[in-house]
């Protein structure tokens, strides 16, 4: 098998990772420019393609690749533009390819968060109340409470838009607010749908991620998720998660599955969930259709993402059922959880956990590679020193009736 992942982040890094863990294999990485995720490595061939948003050159580029090197090739990426134009242009690439994305009547399904928001309310998944607007178009009448989750409803077009204050997520405390953020975007051009949701309290340690594969068949091969402990709050950063704790997530789970059956979906999704800590109970926010940035914490809890598809797409051999590993997954010094992790619960079982780090990889070691990890997790700590939020009045960390996963330490 012959990787080909389009984006150069931690994202792109940890899934070349997953495949050196499990096959010895060497990835070719394609980015829009040069990063330092990708740099100095000895598991990665990274090649820089500055059009990569162009549907023509990413698809030339792909068979030019898979030409050249050794098949089969599987094109992969944590990006949702880069999912779509994979799923769109699957039949100028299949004859050299394997897309493991589902197709793009499925994904709008899905990437169309207005369509989502309508599917959790079809199948009774809990998800924050929402009203959708248009960028550039009045806030009108909104019977919601404020503050308010504003987001762009279509990726692919905000990808392409820019304007002073955009971030991934945008928090909204009034009607100025939204009605400035509306107008900015629609300036810029973009006019598609702004999903507009009431806020669920809490701080970032209410939220949780959950990770399914389904095969091609559309059975659910895996379901595994974590608490999140610390998000990046940089505005091209903002709701990543920085620090994972594994561990089971009954609800969280239970309704993740219901969702991707419900679809018939293939493949990897990914959601984003956050527990109201009045309740304990999970509202979704979103399915990403493909791994999450922070995939390596699959890989950690043994879970490889590589040897899904392989066993789907070429070997038709499924890794062995185990009970997931309970990890903590960070790309933030440790110090940094003892700063921000205020339960102590968590802080005890965060302190028993073993440690990894995505781009910490024993097998792919270099001085500037080294160099650039390690000044790269310190930077961390001058970001959330200016852009991490202070604590919401009266907030709680946990939530009602959810067990701490307990582990022993290893540190990565």
């Amino acid at each position: 098998m012959h990787p080909v992942i389009l984006g150069g982040d931690a994202g792109a890094y940890s899934l070349a990772r997953a495949f050196h863990e499990g096959y010895g294999v060497r990835s070719t990485v394609v980015s829009i420019r040069p990063t330092p995720n990708v740099a100095h490595s000895g598991i990665i061939r990274n090649v820089v393609e500055p059009r990569l948003d162009d549907p023509d050159v990413l698809v030339e580029l792909i068979r030019r690749i898979a030409a050249a090197g050794p098949g089969p090739v599987i094109a992969l990426t944590c990006v949702d533009w880069y999912v779509r134009a994979l799923a769109e242009h699957r039949d100028r690439l299949e004859d050299v390819a394997i897309v493991p994305y589902p197709s793009v009547d499925l994904l709008d399904r899905v990437m169309d968060k207005q369509r989502f928001s309508e599917l959790c309310q079809e199948i009774g998944v809990p998800h924050p109340r929402t009203e959708v607007r248009d960028g550039g178009e009045p806030v009108g009448d909104l019977d919601l409470r404020y503050p308010l989750i504003a987001k762009p409803g279509d990726n692919t077009a905000w990808h392409r838009v820019s304007f002073r204050g955009k971030a991934k997520v945008h928090l909204v405390r009034d009607r100025d607010e939204l009605a400035a953020l509306l107008t900015a975007a629609g300036d810029a051009g973009y006019r598609r749908p702004v999903i507009i949701q009431e806020y669920v309290p809490g701080d970032d340690s209410q939220m949780r991620i959950m990770t399914t594969y389904s095969d091609l068949t559309g059975e659910v091969r895996m379901a595994w998720g974590g608490r999140v402990l610390l998000e990046e709050h940089t505005p091209g950063t903002l709701g990543n998660p920085a620090a994972i704790l594994t561990g089971p997530l009954p609800q969280v789970e239970a309704d993740a599955r219901r969702l991707v059956e419900h679809l018939g979906w293939t493949g990897f999704a990914n959601f984003d969930v956050k527990v109201d800590p009045r309740t304990g109970v999970g509202h979704f926010f979103e399915l990403n259709p493909r791994t999450g940035r922070s995939n390596y914490y699959l890989t950690a809890s043994g879970l490889n993402p590589a040897a899904y598809w392989m066993g789907d797409h070429l070997t038709g051999f499924w890794p062995p059922a185990a009970e997931p590993l309970e990890v903590l997954y960070r790309i933030v010094p440790g110090f940094l959880l003892d700063r921000y992790v205020q339960d102590k619960q968590v802080r005890a079982a965060v302190r028993r956990a073993r440690a990894v780090h995505p781009l910490k990889y024993g097998r792919d070691r270099s001085p500037r590679r080294d160099a650039w990890v390690r000044l790269a997790e310190l930077n961390q700590v001058r970001k959330f020193s200016q852009y991490h939020p202070a604590p919401e009045a009266g907030e709680a960390n946990g939530s009602p009736g959810e067990p701490v996963p307990s582990g022993k330490r290893d540190v990565a």
